[in-house]
């Protein structure tokens, strides 16, 4: 029987958190002389430290109870306080599989622990028999799988065998979620209590500015995510820019419909280039190409100020293209029809 608490480092389990003035008193009623706030202007007070407003927007949305959502300042905060949590530096590991989101690397160093890393398979799945070692591995304490995966914009399968097996704690970071076609993980975490699964506003509901990471866990992973996170980690503006935005649906199902529209007719065009390799399939609004001069094309291309992302570095000779506009897609094939392969 999976038990977090045998996992959560002994420090964290005793810590008292921080008790905030909002925290000790919820209401919007009164007069507030206990945060040594300013009493004058519009941004004066402390925001909402527990986001309940907006928990509750997303519970609707998602379908999930507000207790097992945690709302955080962007996915890259969460990954921090997952390894905090679970992880003892100098001692415990976390487990990647590459190549993946650079985050989970830069997050385990800041933390003194120690990253293992196993390569994905030539279709950038995992390979079930490179798992062998793991099992039994009492220093592994964390595994991150990013899926649909960046820098390769694939729905990583194999997820379950995992959850089922591994004796810690699983994180499925689903970003990129709203362009793929598989469902998500949320609805799983009543079943896998060593499951977390991070989305975001920041892609496919435009809120990047705004960052807005959420993670869904059975509460008292929750619980141990509330107690370590800084007081007041998400901005009254950034809490209702996001319930604003979690309002329209249906400008969100349009810009997405329009993004996958508009990746479909870029993977065509791309594809026809002579400077192209290849174009790999893509669960996320962004695709992976392979190039015949990888560096030399990012370099042409941003001299024409159009910035894609180099990856040749994690994935060879590749550039990872974000989905833009018509116009900007459009000035992009142009540019690239005017390279020599």
């Amino acid at each position: 029987m999976f038990d977090v608490e045998k996992l959560v480092r002994k420090n964290i389990k005793e810590l008292t958190p921080y008790s905030s003035a909002r925290s000790e008193y919820m209401s919007s009623a009164g007069v507030f002389l206990d945060a040594n706030e300013n009493p004058f202007g519009n941004m004066n007070r402390y925001p909402d430290p527990y986001q309940y407003a907006l928990k509750e927007k997303i519970s609707l949305l998602k379908a999930i109870p507000p207790e097992n959502i945690f709302v955080g300042n962007g996915s890259d905060e969460i990954i921090d306080l997952v390894i905090r949590i679970f992880c003892t530096p100098g001692v415990d590991k976390v487990l990647t599989f590459k190549p993946t989101y650079g985050m989970y690397e830069v997050a385990t160093a800041i933390n003194d622990v120690a990253l293992l890393e196993i390569p994905l398979n030539k279709d950038f799945q995992i390979d079930i028999a490179s798992l062998d070692t793991i099992w039994n591995n009492e220093a592994l304490k964390v595994i991150f799988i990013c899926s649909p995966n960046n820098p390769t914009g694939n729905v990583i399968d194999n997820i379950e065998y995992i959850i089922e097996r591994f004796r810690g704690i699983v994180v499925v970071d689903e970003a990129y979620i709203d362009f793929a076609q598989s469902g998500s993980w949320i609805q799983q975490i009543t079943t896998y209590p060593n499951l977390i699964v991070i989305q975001t506003l920041s892609k496919a509901w435009g809120l990047a500015a705004a960052r807005i990471g959420i993670a869904y866990a059975q509460q008292a992973t929750i619980n141990y995510l509330n107690k370590v996170k800084a007081p007041y980690n998400i901005s009254r503006l950034n809490q209702e820019a996001a319930m604003q935005t979690l309002e329209d649906q249906a400008i969100f199902e349009s810009n997405r419909a329009i993004l996958l529209q508009q990746k479909a007719w870029l993977e065509e065009q791309l594809s026809a280039l002579p400077a192209v390799i290849k174009v790999f399939a893509s669960d996320a609004n962004f695709l992976l190409v392979e190039m015949t001069d990888a560096d030399r094309i990012y370099k042409n291309l941003l001299a024409q100020n159009i910035i894609t992302r180099n990856r040749t570095h994690v994935v060879q000779n590749c550039i990872r293209i974000t989905v833009g506009s018509s116009k900007e897609n459009i000035q992009l094939i142009q540019a690239l029809q005017q390279i020599q392969a």
